[in-house]
């Protein structure tokens, strides 16, 4: 049962090891998990998830591989009357409501509940179909799958259909990981963390445990040493296209930037509009107030890394035409702007919250696609990691 989950896992594209794989058997030979299911999950999760972002398609394996107390209870080489009782008792009391704890009571309590589960189990013999006592689908019982009771322990079923089970055995409890999904700010500042050069700056304000161990050593009294904090020192230059499609994308590349201002002290921000022309703003409510790009390039050395954040979705012409743009006349076309910036800066990338199974059919993203020389990502976890391995090279 072992060997087919962990091709299951590598089929999920969750990039687990054989030497992993012989981590998690040797905790079980050491009995870190006998006869808990949960302990279970956390070791396998423990020894074979590297990265969060493979949590939600670990547990998508998990629950399709070892699905209901038959699948469980073979795993676990014990028989089905031995249910980890204090294991439901635990995620009971941590997801009932207390309204739904006060269905539970209606039964008896919570040791009824578990008590009448016992007996059934020992009782019946085989598979059931409907009915309101054996363990089994589609029936009112408290046992079993696919029926309906306001307090029950759902066993073998692949989804809740009534939201009243007392226990969720395939319960998922990373949704927002998966490195395809659009993410939020905490996954996006996960993402950022790999675009980061640390150094020590400012006021000595940071306790320097390893200094003040080797001073008291060497004075022989307590001798306390500070440093200055560590802090991020990659300087980032961000531009935001806004306003017409980019409307559909607000909500997400407000969480990109609200990431971006948290992770990065040295981030400078502008506006523009589909293309980069001779001038941006930093004010949407004073678009008037403009920067032009020439002075951009004179004040922000080449050290610098470049973000562009836009669908790259307008008409052609806007990149390749003077006089192109549709909110003004622009003297020379917008693909000259982005190879001045190209030219100056050392590293720059683009990233498009437009999944990017769409771009080949939009013809303007792939000629921003052949400025930037393929440099173009989309706004998911995987996409992130990619750029900011781009822009650290």
């Amino acid at each position: 049962m072992f060997i087919p989950f962990f091709l299951r896992l590598k089929e999920a594209r969750i990039p687990v090891t054989l030497r992993e794989f012989l981590d998690l058997l040797e905790g079980m030979q050491a009995g870190l998990a006998d006869f808990d299911v949960e302990a279970f999950y956390f070791l396998a999760r423990a020894a074979l998830v590297k990265d969060e972002r493979h949590i939600d398609r670990f547990d998508q394996v998990f629950s399709a591989h070892f699905r209901g107390l038959a699948a469980l209870s073979d795993m676990a080489g014990i028989e089905t009357e031995k249910l980890p009782e204090e294991w439901l008792r635990k995620l009971a009391e941590r997801h009932l409501t207390p309204e739904e704890k006060a269905l539970v009571e209606s039964l008896g309590g919570f040791d009824k509940l578990m008590e009448t589960l016992k007996e059934r189990l020992e009782e019946q013999k085989g598979r059931h179909q409907g009915g309101s006592k054996w363990i089994g689908t589609a029936g009112t019982s408290p046992f079993g799958a696919y029926g309906y009771n306001p307090e029950g322990v759902r066993i073998g079923q692949d989804g809740s259909r009534h939201r009243k089970a007392a226990k969720v055995w395939d319960k998922r409890e990373f949704r927002d990981f998966d490195d395809t999904r659009e993410i939020g700010t905490r996954n996006i500042k996960i993402a950022l963390k790999r675009l980061r050069r640390w150094v020590r700056e400012g006021a000595a304000d940071e306790l320097d445990l390893p200094g003040t161990i080797r001073s008291t050593a060497e004075h022989g009294y307590l001798d306390v040493q500070t440093r200055p904090e560590r802090r991020n020192a990659v300087k980032l230059l961000m531009f935001f296209d806004v306003g017409g499609s980019m409307d559909d994308h607000v909500m997400v590349v407000e969480e990109l930037f609200s990431a971006a201002r948290a992770e990065f002290r040295h981030l400078e921000h502008f506006y523009f509009h589909n293309c980069l022309y001779e001038s941006v703003w930093r004010d949407n409510r004073r678009r008037s107030e403009r920067f032009a790009v020439e002075d951009l390039l004179r004040s922000y050395g080449p050290d610098y890394k470049v973000i562009f954040v836009g669908d790259a979705t307008m008409s052609p012409y806007e990149i390749t035409h003077v006089g192109g743009s549709v909110e003004h006349w622009n003297k020379e076309p917008g693909a000259a702007w982005m190879r001045r910036m190209a030219e100056h800066f050392q590293r720059m990338a683009w990233i498009n919250p437009v999944p990017q199974a769409h771009w080949d059919h939009t013809h303007s993203a792939v000629l921003m696609q052949q400025l930037l020389d393929g440099r173009m990502y989309p706004l998911t976890l995987e996409g992130l990691e990619q750029a900011t391995r781009t822009l650290s090279r």
